[in-house]
């Protein structure tokens, strides 16, 4: 499996932005999916974002869609998440997974996850 590495959490003021990295261990195929989800205490993980390495599919949850972005630079292994116009309620631990084959939005779904950043926005 993929080893995954998060980075880019901290503590920002609402309206803020941040962007998060994952770097993986190794490129994979480009029809693996890479996904970044978000847990919150006491509430169940929950789906932020996807892509393949080739770009040609990316998602958002609803909850996101139109203030995050999910990018990847291929030659450094490493997937993107930039997250703008933050809210309180996008506080959590983001984690970013990787699977085979076609998406899904149920973390059971990924073999591969890393060990998490915090993202906390607070005035």
């Amino acid at each position: 499996q993929v080893q995954l590495v998060e980075s880019g959490g901290g503590l920002v003021q609402p309206g803020g932005s941040l962007r998060l990295s994952c770097a993986a261990s190794e490129r994979t195929f480009n029809t693996y999916i890479m996904a970044w989800f978000r847990q919150a205490p006491g509430r169940a993980r929950e789906f932020v974002s996807a892509m393949t390495w080739s770009s040609d599919f990316t998602t958002y949850g609803d909850s996101v869609k139109g203030r995050f972005t999910i990018s990847s630079d291929n030659a450094k292994n490493t997937v993107y998440l930039q997250m703008n116009s933050l809210k309180p309620e996008d506080t959590a631990v983001y984690y970013c997974a990787a699977k085979a084959g076609s998406f899904h939005s149920i973390p059971g779904r990924y073999g591969s996850w890393g060990q998490g950043t915090q993202v906390t926005v607070s005035s």
